[in-house]
């Protein structure tokens, strides 16, 4: 059996005698949704997606953001090497990259990261990108452990 939904922007507040002639049709209220606006800025931090993803153009989805994950694999390979956290964000932003807000890193900033870090490691790790790196490292003699 298939289903016919709508859906309306309500202008105001809800008209019960819209609601009783679209009952009449064969229509019933299925839903309500609720909103409400919120002081600040769009997104909050606890909204936004993990760092190295970002929203798929469909909006349905996450995909890999390829710019933070090039930073999380660097930062894993400076962690790996049991660099301060000061080293890693000195040479983060040697390299160029910046945090999600643009900003320059810092090792507080590195250190919030690491939740990130363990969430993304097991994925990093099994990469073919992870496997080369390791390789070139090796090869330099750096040594990367894992």
């Amino acid at each position: 059996m298939a289903i016919e939904r709508i859906r309306q922007v309500l202008p105001g507040p809800i008209d019960w005698q819209q609601v009783e002639a679209y009952q009449k049709q064969g229509w019933r209220l299925a839903a309500v949704e609720w909103e409400r606006e919120l002081g600040g800025h769009g997104i909050t931090q606890a909204e936004a997606p993990p760092y190295g993803l970002r929203v798929a153009k469909d909006c349905a989805m996450l995909e890999e953001n390829p710019k933070e994950n090039e930073v999380l694999f660097t930062m894993m390979e400076l962690l790996i090497e049991d660099g301060p956290y000061s080293f890693i964000a000195e040479e983060l932003n040697r390299r160029g990259y910046s945090t999600r807000s643009g900003g320059k890193w810092s090792a507080i900033s590195v250190f919030e990261m690491l939740p990130r870090l363990i969430d993304a490691g097991p994925k990093i790790f099994s990469t073919s990108e992870w496997q080369e790196r390791r390789q070139r490292s090796r090869e330099q003699g750096a040594g990367l452990r894992v």
